[in-house]
């Protein structure tokens, strides 16, 4: 079985079929040839069980407010002050990129909404001061990947809802990894630049009255990540509900810098029927998957074909490292997600390992699939944005945030208390 889950899931995502679709073949197939049971009479109600569940309202409501933030002019601005506060270390505007990336992780929820929204605000000033393109592509690459790992975020909700993890909980152990990520790329390009100065371009000072001027620009979305972040961890407003408070707040954004329009509200509910309704296709075809792998053994099968291998938990969560980074260069990061997460999770925790930890280490090896080729998606954005140059360029830019993903991943299995020190202390 395992064989077959593994060669069929790659066949059918080479064929370009969406992959909501294909987990839906695989668990009919999974039905079909590995069940004693007809499995497929449980697909009604799995749907709408699967769908009904009022967790999952978070999604579109967190995706709209991203929309509402980047469709407004909202971005534009937010750069524009980040550039004063931070372009004068070594790389000069590529920390803006990063910087930029972070405060956007911090309301979008979104690793592909972030960095396609760097990216446009980005590239032209890129061209026009003389940075480096592969490692200032490579920078808003690995900032957008932020997205899913900064709270709120959509990839750890729908880890949560598959894994049955508290969601509030995911977002604490999110907080301290991925502004350490940040902090990490604004390092790894400080060497870089010192090193090469002319990757770096320009540093400019800009006086300090500009910049306590442009601290207008970041309060208010300062402000709106804490009130959709204090309300969750008070207890005063569940996920879903503090996303909703979210739209409003990013409304209210709006509306004080003119950005609200008919226009722009009717874009913003175009994308995120859109991206909500892949996400959706895609839980669905995982819940059924998840299923039908369940009552068909496949759990047990793995816990028994690991265990025959003798390894140790410590071995066990390097295999279950090596095989992230492998999928993660042909399988799309959320579809990656859902697909491994009826597989490994309960092996991992068969093991003794924390599930918060765990969707944590998960999320770092997700995001680096998403600047590593050939299925990068976050490469393609950027690449989109650019106009100009190669691929090849965004790609070999990218390579020195991947290296400080995989310090990362080493931090976390070393030192868990980065992910749990505050669940475990706000708890």
């Amino acid at each position: 079985m395992i064989t077959y889950v593994s060669i069929g899931l790659l066949a059918l995502l080479s064929l370009s079929i969406p992959v909501g679709i294909v987990l839906f073949l695989l668990g009919f197939g999974i039905d079909t040839f590995f069940s004693p049971f007809p499995l497929i009479r449980g697909l009604g109600n799995l749907v709408w069980s699967t769908s009904n569940n009022a967790t999952l309202i978070a999604i579109p409501f967190f995706v709209l407010l991203g929309e509402i933030l980047v469709r407004s002019g909202i971005a534009t601005r937010t750069y524009a002050a980040l550039d004063r506060w931070v372009s004068w270390m070594p790389g000069g505007l590529v920390h803006a990129n990063v910087a930029t990336a972070t405060i956007f992780s911090a309301t979008s929820g979104s690793s592909v909404a972030t960095a396609a929204t760097v990216a446009t605000v980005a590239m032209p000033q890129a061209e026009k001061l003389g940075y480096d393109p592969k490692l200032f592509s490579g920078a808003i690459a690995a900032g957008g990947t932020l997205g899913i790992m900064i709270p709120p975020s959509i990839n750890l909700i729908v880890y949560g809802f598959l894994t049955q993890t508290s969601i509030p909980q995911l977002f604490l152990a999110g907080l301290i990894p991925g502004l350490a990520l940040a902090l990490g790329f604004i390092v790894i390009t400080m060497i870089i630049c010192t090193i090469r100065p002319s990757l770096g371009g320009e540093r400019r000072v800009f006086p300090f009255p500009d910049m306590l001027r442009a601290l207008v620009h970041l309060v208010p979305i300062i402000v709106l990540f804490t009130v959709i972040i204090g309300t969750i961890y008070k207890g005063w407003a569940t996920p879903t509900e503090a996303a909703a408070v979210g739209v409003a707040g990013a409304v209210a954004i709006a509306a004080m810098f003119g950005g609200v329009s008919i226009s722009m509200f009717g874009e913003a509910i175009l994308g995120t029927i859109k991206i909500t309704s892949m996400i959706m296709l895609v839980i669905i075809g995982a819940s059924f998957l998840n299923f039908t792998l369940a009552s068909a053994g496949l759990g047990r099968e793995l816990q028994e074909f690991l265990g025959g291998m003798g390894l140790t938990p410590l071995m066990t969560i390097f295999v279950v490292v090596c095989i992230y980074i492998v999928l993660g260069f042909f399988i799309e990061t959320l579809s990656l997600m859902v697909v491994t997460i009826p597989i490994i999770v309960p092996l991992v925790i068969e093991q003794g390992f924390d599930p918060i930890w765990f969707g944590i280490l998960m999320i770092v090896l997700i995001e680096m699939a998403l600047i590593t080729p050939p299925v990068g998606l976050n490469l393609y954005v950027v690449q989109g944005a650019r106009k100009s140059g190669t691929m090849s360029e965004v790609m070999l830019g990218a390579i020195p945030y991947v290296i400080a993903m995989l310090l990362m991943v080493v931090a976390l299995i070393a030192f868990p208390q980065i992910a749990l020190y505050l669940p475990n202390a706000l708890q």
